[in-house]
């Protein structure tokens, strides 16, 4: 469950690290965020080896997709998922990818329609 000023990490190749959340998107007074939701976030730390080859830059203003949480997500076949830590994916104003790869496994609901571009540019599926 992802909150308003909860720090969340960054696994995409985009050049930020950690993010901070600002708003939770989604309806007038939805306050937690989960799996699959798009949050506006606020870019906390850049990469140390990409602060100069970042396509962002610190304490600008983006939208980002949830794509790991540590509470557990009960799969279609029943298999409960959870992962170590809070991570999100950059996207832009017309709902694409920033990153070109993202790092690690996503959960298989990503494969639906509406994010078929995450999935396209990850690196396999829990």
């Amino acid at each position: 469950m992802i909150q308003q000023q909860s720090i969340l990490g960054v696994s995409d190749n985009s050049g930020a690290k950690t993010v901070k959340c600002i708003k939770v998107l989604g309806g007038f007074n939805k306050k937690v965020a989960k799996l699959g939701d798009i949050i506006v976030v606020s870019i906390q730390k850049l990469r140390n080896k990409s602060k100069h080859l970042s396509k962002v830059k610190k304490g600008e203003i983006y939208k980002a997709l949830i794509i790991r949480t540590k509470t557990k997500h009960k799969n279609k076949n029943g298999i409960l998922v959870n992962f170590q830590s809070n991570d999100v994916s950059l996207i832009n104003k017309s709902g694409k990818p920033i990153p070109t790869r993202i790092l690690g496994p996503i959960p298989k609901i990503f494969k639906v329609k509406k994010f078929l571009k995450f999935a396209n540019i990850s690196s396999g599926f829990i």
